[in-house]
């Protein structure tokens, strides 16, 4: 018996040890948790370089230290290393940057840095071993965004284990008063497996020479492509002043497919590929950039300073895991031959408005004077304001309303105090059996929901600080709230509009409709989706629906005033026609009511008093639906649907100048992933809220204003620092419903559920094998205890000798985990050598205006069908 207890104990110890050896995925973090950079005060929000996201998603911030140039055309490199030995993939790049006191970023990938400093001057190196472009950033681009299940490896055998941040800091005028900056990129990564693996090709010409007055000089590259095929998605071209038009292309059996062709004088973003396009084995990449040598007096080379020129074509790909390449490049030209066939397009230069031309070298001072006054003598209107001051909004990782589930929520919207109120359906789903074929519910047999479907949420901590409609909804839809702060809702299945008191359970104010009883006259509704309130005189307007394509408008009485709208069909509707109009918003200061016309994709406006057609807002990125729209001072924000099968557009939000209807920047979450965003709400501040209603769930997005400091200096206008909001936790005690106070308990058992879920798992397959061990050895002892009777203890003890020899190994003393850890500890930075700095991306010209482009690759499989509501 005691072999056996012997036995046992050595068992146990080798699971306890490997229990030890266990990392959970969080605990990658655990170095970092005290960890802060020593950054200027100016630089605030940045002292966190990994933020934890949820057990396999993390964000890395990479950014400048706040640093200081001292003279223009500086190039500043600074490091970080991941903060990981195991493999991990970059889905997403959020740039924090602005065009006035930044010329570009570039993000490398590399094994060994050229400097172990905090920050080091380009020339001496960004790495000292092979290097992978990941990223590229000028003049105000949006963000880059991968296709799903697409990502750049990193770390583990493959991948790199350091990231270099390289800035460009064209003019420092803007540093007159010597602030601090911390430009730079947030990396969104995933321990997840990514089927497709992304990289970089790179074409660039290195022998180019330019004569001087010559008015076209072409610069070829081409190289067979000999690798496993690739899809691309994404590219970018670059060149410097003398660069007319830059095209790239696929030749394939004679036949020449487009990649991308874009003005080099234009913002260089990363733009999308329109047409998805693959390469395999045999085929040929071919690109050209076309020069001008006018204005020159001598011969111009290929370099990297501002008198030089470059010719490079950055193309985004991805591959199969397996076969994946993260970095190629091409700098030959092995078949000028092919060029006497290139499509003429290719010689085309792309004509590019004076306003949007890059400004290269330094700036005269005369010239510089002179469109500063001319910009302060002419007044801007406010929209125009807002958009200068290089809008952005992502989502607020520190807000825990994400984790509310109170179920499916149909309608946000804001209070007279800044709270967000939601409308969510509690334990009542739309589904394929709701409805008839008349649109009559078919589930009244459930009842009313018995929970309150009206939530307060703090909008600092979540907390839920009151709430109402209990038994009143079969199936909420839409949510707005007035200038007196009375909740207005609707209900698709009693077909029904209704005004409420907040401050009273008590019955309606006022119901428009008639209760289960669809219809399309004055006095019934069918599926109404939304309503909006004019603040001045009360009208109330009412989209009405899924089942009726109009608009009816009521006195603030609600007598029936008029209706307009008809239902559209084929792929061009007109204006006045819909198609479920879904969503309301009142433009006051323009005097327009904007309807969401969600199944034409399609955001149309009409003049509030007469009811006349305005305007209509489509783009591509849209795709086939616009769920919701919400509007504050010159910016309308929206979400879209689901792409259906086949469709490239992502499932994002969008801000967009009113004025002019162009996107000025795009949005997703980073927690969780859209699923059905079906309403959203914007603040004057620029805080937006958006309600999913498949995933339950409501998130919230700030500008980066408020979440960090920005390097910002326009026009000798000061930009005061504002600091990180801090989440607070701390709610008054006040007296509570019973309701209330269930909703905070489910609240508090989801968040306490999901931190101890991980801890729970893990214990619990530590513990099945050694139960499972133990049964066995009983089962042993207890049949060799029958077949040699009291011998079987002292064999018993000799198996268990055999077996502890071999878990000590030959020579060994013992089993001693301190050797195996201390193989895997930390590597030391010293002792590393400087080279030259990387010339494929050194420009040295100066920045021009901003780019009104938004880039969101397309998704590299289909995605699936939206549904109902």
């Amino acid at each position: 018996m005691a072999g056996l207890v012997n036995s046992l104990l050595i068992l146990f110890l080798v699971f306890q040890n490997s229990c030890l050896g266990y990392r959970s995925p969080l605990s990658v973090f655990k170095r970092y948790k005290e960890t802060t950079r020593s950054f200027s005060n100016e630089c605030l929000g940045t002292t966190r370089p990994v933020i934890p996201i949820d057990s396999s998603d993390f964000a890395l911030d990479i950014r400048m230290p706040g640093v200081t140039p001292k003279q223009s055309d500086t190039y500043l490199c600074m490091s970080l290393r991941l903060p990981m030995d195991e493999e991990a993939f970059v889905i997403d790049f959020k740039p924090h940057a602005s065009m006035d006191t930044v010329h570009h970023m570039l993000l490398f990938g590399c094994n060994m840095p050229s400097s172990a400093e905090s920050y080091w001057d380009c020339d001496e190196g960004t790495c000292s071993d092979k290097v992978n472009i990941l990223y590229a950033w000028a003049r105000n681009a949006p963000p880059t965004r991968l296709p799903k299940g697409v990502g750049f490896r990193v770390g583990g055998a493959m991948g790199s284990k350091y990231f270099v941040l390289q800035v460009h800091y064209g003019d420092i005028s803007a540093f007159r008063d010597n602030h601090k900056d911390c430009s730079g990129v947030t990396l969104h990564l995933t321990r997840l497996q990514q089927p497709l693996i992304a990289g970089m090709y790179l074409m660039m010409s290195v022998d180019t020479v330019i004569p001087p007055g010559e008015k076209v000089v072409n610069a070829d590259i081409s190289c067979h492509y000999k690798k496993y095929p690739m899809h691309l998605f994404a590219y970018r071209v670059h060149t410097h002043h003398l660069g007319k038009v830059v095209s790239g292309y696929r030749v394939r059996n004679g036949q020449w497919t487009l990649i991308g062709r874009q003005s080099p004088q234009l913002p260089q973003a990363f733009y999308p590929v329109e047409h998805p396009v693959d390469v395999s084995f045999g085929d040929i990449l071919a690109a050209r950039c076309v020069f001008s040598g006018e204005g020159r007096t001598e011969d111009t080379h290929i370099g990297g300073t501002s008198s030089d020129e470059m010719c490079n074509l950055y193309i985004m790909y991805y591959m199969e895991a397996k076969h994946a390449v993260s970095f190629m490049t091409c700098t030959q030209n092995v078949d000028p031959a092919i060029f006497k066939t290139i499509p003429p397009e290719a010689n085309i230069p792309i004509p590019v408005k004076s306003d949007m031309l890059m400004m290269h070298g330094h700036h005269h001072k005369g010239t510089e004077n002179k469109d500063h006054s001319s910009l302060l003598q002419q007044p801007k209107r406010e929209e125009e304001e807002v958009l200068d001051q290089d809008f952005h909004i992502e989502e607020a990782l520190d807000w825990p309303g994400v984790y509310l589930l109170p179920g499916q929520v149909s309608g946000v919207a804001l209070d007279s105090n800044s709270n967000l109120v939601i409308f969510h359906r509690g334990d009542h789903v739309w589904d394929g059996n709701s409805f008839d074929s008349k649109f009559v519910y078919q589930q009244r047999g459930l009842g009313p929901i018995e929970e309150d479907t009206i939530l307060v949420i703090d909008p600092n901590n979540a907390a839920v600080l009151q709430s109402t409609g209990k038994n009143l909804f079969y199936l909420p839809h839409g949510l707005s709230i007035d200038k007196d702060g009375n909740y207005w809702v609707t209900d698709v299945a009693l077909h029904q509009v209704f005004k409420l008191d907040p401050k009273s359970k008590g019955s309606p104010l006022l119901i428009l409709g008639r209760s289960m009883q669809p219809g399309s006259d004055k006095n019934h509704f069918c599926q109404p989706t939304d309503v909006a309130v004019d603040p001045v005189t009360g009208t109330i307007y009412v989209s009405d629906g899924y089942c009726n394509s109009r608009i009816v408008q009521f006195s603030k009485n609600g007598v029936f005033i008029s209706q307009w709208g008809e239902e559209s069909s084929g792929s061009n509707p007109k204006p006045g026609q819909f198609q479920v109009p879904h969503s309301l918003t009142l433009v006051p200061h323009f005097g327009q009511l904007c309807v969401a016309d969600r199944e034409n994709g399609r955001i149309q406006c009409f003049k509030i008093e007469t009811k006349e057609f305005v305007r209509e807002i489509k783009h591509t990125a849209f795709g086939r639906n616009v769920f919701a729209i919400s509007y504050t001072t010159g910016l309308l924000f929206a979400v879209n649907g689901k792409p259906h099968l086949g469709d490239k557009q992502p499932l994002q939000g969008f801000v967009m100048n009113f004025s002019s209807g162009e996107i000025i920047d795009t949005f997703t979450p980073v927690r969780k992933h859209f699923d059905m965003p079906h309403d959203l709400v914007a603040s004057e501040d620029g805080t937006v809220y958006v309600g999913d209603a498949h995933a339950n769930t409501v998130w919230k997005f700030t500008t980066t204003e408020k979440m960090e400091h920005r390097s910002v200096k326009k026009a000798g206008i000061e930009v005061h620092e504002i600091k990180e909001t801090v989440v607070e936790t701390k709610v008054e005690n006040k007296p509570k419903s019973p309701e209330l106070l269930k909703m905070q308990e489910k609240q508090k058992l989801i968040k306490e559920t999901g931190s101890g879920v991980s801890f729970v798992l893990i214990t619990t397959l530590l513990v099945i094998p050694i139960v499972v061990l133990l049964a066995i050895a009983v089962f042993i002892w207890w049949k060799k205890t029958r077949a040699y009777g009291g011998d079987s203890e002292h064999k018993l003890e000799s198996s268990s000798g055999r077996i502890l020899g071999r878990l000590r190994g030959k020579g060994s003393g013992g089993l001693n985990l301190g050797n195996f850890f201390a193989n895997r500890k930390g590597y030391s930075r010293k002792g590393f050598d400087r080279l030259s700095t990387e010339g494929s991306d050194q420009e040295k010209d100066d920045e021009g205006s901003e780019s009104e482009e938004e880039y969101s690759a397309p998704p590299p499989l289909p995605a699936p069908v939206s549904s109902l509501n």
